[in-house]
């Protein structure tokens, strides 16, 4: 396993995923400000070319040099502001859904049927024995 390639693939869908989220803050606060511009970009941005957040940005310069900068403006800040705290958080986050998972696996390969139905009724725990059978 490529560690460094690990970590270069996984900065790369983090960058991606904050000009995501540039993309929001920037269209909420031009929807106050100026409607017709966060309409655009809402359109501009729902093609899918948001997967790729560096794609995404050089083409969002050649239509509108502004938003783009505002977009990367935005995008350094939350990633200054989120990167902070990203690793502990990540990992502690890891730890307890894997947890959590080992829990709810162990849970069901140990729980015990109890709906299964006997093969002779009168034997089955929920009847009622059949006294008319016996002998006096």
């Amino acid at each position: 396993m490529d560690l460094k390639q690990v970590a270069k693939d996984t900065a790369k869908v983090l960058a991606s995923y904050l000009t995501y989220q540039s993309v929001r803050v920037v269209v909420a606060q031009l929807s106050e400000t100026n409607p017709p511009v966060a309409i655009w970009l809402s359109n501009f941005s729902s093609t899918g070319k948001i997967q790729d957040g560096e794609a995404y940005i050089q083409e969002l310069l050649l239509e509108n040099q502004d938003l783009g900068f505002r977009i990367m403006t935005v995008r350094e800040s939350l990633a200054q502001d989120v990167t902070d705290f990203l690793p502990e958080m990540v990992r502690t986050n890891i730890q307890q859904a894997n947890m959590e998972h080992r829990r709810q696996h162990l849970e069901r390969t140990t729980q015990l049927n109890w709906s299964v139905p006997s093969s002779n009724p009168e034997t089955s725990i929920d009847s009622e024995p059949n006294l008319d059978n016996l002998s006096s």
